[in-house]
């Protein structure tokens, strides 16, 4: 692959996972919204159904599939459930802190993934990273940390959910690589969504954690959550092929503002003055990935 496509894979994965942490975070508004009324487990089987649909859509409209001869088994089969099942898990963690914490805390505790993908894609994929990029992820971890101003009140057990989602998650990501390339992107999001429906119901059933849903404007809720949930997964997928998991994991704090916009929006949470100086850390690490993988490109033999 020539410098010119690298740098435009980079670019298409950086605007992918932008869509990808918007719809992440409007779905996790859904939750807290709801968490008050239905279990975590319940949502997150429910968000599994209705994220399982546009899923399936996408699969049957992708062409990619179609000229590969629309298969449906996969040599790494295995691989794709269990990747399902880490993210049940990982969705009971982070719709369990939703309930209990800040919309923006949550969020932001869980934004350690970054630090989690960094390492994983060592073993996992045998990537090295560089002074530059381990910077840029530690920059971003800072920021995390200046604009939460965590209390003391915030470090109880709920508070330490969202790493443990966010490992999951990670894990999730790190392991989209591991797929053979001739796979379609849409066929690998669906065994992930077998899996972790699988995984949500088995979860429903040993808790008995189901509530009966009403109002009928609830299941509209719920419609939107698993269906920007859904997309989401798929976005995350698509862009985590398309480039080092090492190069997208600072980008991923751009969910920050998104977060305190949404806890503005929709749970009179105003902690605006909590974004300075953290969110210019945030962008900053970004930034640095930007520019090392140009320095990179310009120099084959620069450190990563």
């Amino acid at each position: 692959m020539t410098g010119e496509d690298r740098g435009s894979s980079l670019a298409r994965a950086i605007a992918i996972i932008l869509l990808a942490i918007f719809l992440f975070d409007v779905m996790g508004a859904i939750i807290k919204h709801l968490g008050a009324r239905y279990p975590a487990q319940q949502l997150s089987m429910l968000r599994n159904v209705f994220g399982f649909i546009p899923g399936l859509l996408i699969l049957l409209s992708t062409q990619t599939w179609y000229q590969a001869g629309r298969p449906w088994v996969i040599r790494q089969w295995r691989l794709g459930l269990f990747r399902g099942v880490f993210v049940a898990g990982a969705q009971l963690c982070f719709y369990l802190s939703l309930i209990h914490l800040e919309f923006a805390t949550a969020s932001t505790i869980a934004f350690s993934g970054a630090l989690f993908v960094t390492l994983l894609s060592i073993p996992v994929l045998g990537h090295k990273v560089g002074v530059w990029r381990w910077s840029a992820v530690l920059i971003g971890f800072l920021g995390i940390v200046l604009v939460m101003r965590p209390a003391s009140e915030t470090f109880n057990w709920y508070a330490i959910l969202p790493a443990f989602a966010a490992f999951g998650y990670a894990v999730n990501n790190v392991t989209a690589q591991r797929f053979d390339k001739t796979i379609p992107t849409a066929l690998i999001n669906v065994y992930a969504l077998v899996g972790s429906l699988v995984g949500a119901i088995v979860l429903v059933l040993l808790t008995d954690g189901y509530v009966h849903v009403t109002p009928v404007t609830d299941w509209l809720w719920l419609i939107t959550m698993g269906t920007a949930g859904g997309l989401a997964v798929f976005c995350l997928v698509s862009a985590y092929r398309l480039t080092a998991p090492s190069n997208l994991a600072p980008f991923e704090y751009f969910s920050i503002p998104f977060t305190f916009l949404l806890g503005w929006l929709f749970f009179a949470e105003a902690p605006f003055e909590r974004l300075i100086p953290g969110v210019f850390l945030i962008i900053g690490g970004g930034l640095i990935i930007v520019w090392r993988e140009r320095r990179s490109r310009a120099e084959p033999t620069a450190s990563a």
